[in-house]
């Protein structure tokens, strides 16, 4: 047993917190006291800080949490810096796989890679001024695009002639091709990749903190956060949600597939899956036959059809799921002031927040809106890191994690029997989302 792991006691009755329905609301759970709630939080949710620039106190510090011990999460994040001839860009992001986790796991290893080969090829040496905002706002979403296609286009080149070859090719020519994972296995895992899909929130800020750029897809959040004179927060949603939520979405895939009444249908795409942008989902990019003839023949193949065969008679005129994201630009503030109004040195430039996060996270504030979320989420996080501050300059030394701070504020904060109930109820499947965050210190 974990020393950060109370023993399981005797099971406790009490009342569950709202939001629970259906058999989670009938679920025993272990009472913790306050300090076992933070331990257990922290094990579960393994809190990571990087500190990118340690003097101007610039810093992500991350959390990933699933409760349920019998199931694995398929959100992923990524903090790094990216070595572009020598200077460093911030790259961050938060990524929600969806009905498995080879895709989700594939683009958060590798589109930072790709992110930063456009860069370079934009960036010809460490002297070279950096292009507009506008210019990196199209490299960063090139960037994706090109990610995405090749997701699919690595499985086409298998088969000389594309999707129309496939019809002179028998199931088992087909399977033999791709299921290849008794050898290299290098054909299976590009064929898997088609099967899933993630959405994905990136944020990328340029080597002299001066511009931060953020590109969705998907129903994930990025707010940020920026302190004002009188000592309060104020915060801006920088991303709109690629769901059936948002009117502009629907009425996107309607247009691009005029006539066609169940491109969307209750709400999804093709009536069978939420997001309306993302990377992987190669079912609702490529045509039916893709689908049928490729995937179906992918091992151990699928046992019942009958859902993929009904969305997938709907597919006509593909792609129906877009891979190019919202691409949003923000200038930051300068780190220091050189002089105010009278000559004198003026005090550092409080610093701006950026939180990063699935929509797990969102789950747990559906009796607020999105402007209301947003600014719980700046005041949590803005009266953690100034909490232990000493007065209005930057703090002496590191608060605490900011993302498990929001973590456990969100799950019920001070309140130990709440959080507890979500983290220890008795259940076999998870009965919440997945939950990704990720705070930047700008």
């Amino acid at each position: 047993m974990s020393t950060h792991e109370p023993a399981r006691t005797a099971y406790t009755q009490v009342e569950v917190p709202s939001g629970f329905e259906g058999p989670a609301a009938e679920c025993a759970f272990v009472p913790l006291s306050d300090g076992e709630v933070q331990a257990r939080l922290r094990a579960v949710s393994r809190p990571e800080n990087a500190v990118f620039d340690r003097a101007h106190g610039r810093r992500a510090d991350s959390v990933t949490f699933q409760p349920c011990t019998q199931y694995s999460s398929q959100d992923r994040y990524v903090v790094q810096q990216l070595d572009v001839h020598g200077r460093k860009w911030t790259f961050t992001g938060v990524f929600d796989g969806h009905l498995g986790d080879a895709t989700v796991e594939h683009t958060a290893y590798h589109l930072p890679i790709i992110v930063k080969q456009f860069l370079q090829k934009a960036l010809t040496g460490p002297s070279s001024p950096i292009p507009g905002p506008e210019v990196i706002r199209d490299i960063l979403s090139q960037a994706i695009i090109s990610f995405d296609d090749a997701i699919a286009g690595d499985v086409l080149e298998l088969f000389p002639g594309g999707i129309a070859s496939l019809a002179q090719r028998s199931n088992e020519d087909i399977r033999r091709v791709i299921n290849d994972y008794d050898g290299s296995g290098v054909n299976y895992k590009k064929a898997k990749l088609c099967m899933y899909g993630t959405t994905a929130l990136v944020a990328l800020v340029d080597p002299d903190y001066q511009n931060l750029w953020v590109a969705n897809l998907g129903d994930c959040e990025a707010v940020l956060v920026s302190p004002t004179p009188n000592g309060r927060f104020k915060c801006e949603v920088l991303t709109d949600l690629h769901n059936g939520d948002n009117e502009s979405e629907v009425q996107r895939v309607r247009g691009e597939h005029p006539g066609e009444q169940e491109c969307v249908l209750n709400g999804r795409v093709l009536g069978a899956i939420a997001p309306f942008r993302c990377i992987g989902d190669a079912p609702f990019k490529q045509p039916a036959e893709f689908t049928r003839r490729i995937l179906y023949n992918l091992y151990p193949g699928i046992p019942d059809s009958s859902p993929w065969d009904e969305f997938l008679r709907r597919n006509r005129t593909p792609p129906y799921i877009s891979s190019h994201p919202d691409v949003l630009h923000r200038h930051l503030p300068s780190p220091l002031n050189s002089a105010s109004a009278n000559g004198q040195p003026a005090p550092p430039t409080q610093p701006h927040f950026l939180i990063l996060a699935t929509d797990g996270l969102t789950e747990q504030y559906e009796d607020f809106d999105r402007e209301e979320m947003a600014e719980d989420w700046a005041r949590c996080v803005g009266s953690a890191y100034y909490g232990q501050a000493k007065g209005p300059g930057r703090p002496t030394h590191d608060p605490d994690n900011l993302a498990l701070h929001l973590l456990r504020h969100a799950l019920g904060g001070d309140d130990a029997v709440k959080v507890s109930q979500l983290l220890t109820l008795d259940m076999d499947t998870p009965w919440m989302d997945d939950v990704t965050i990720v705070v930047q210190v700008l």
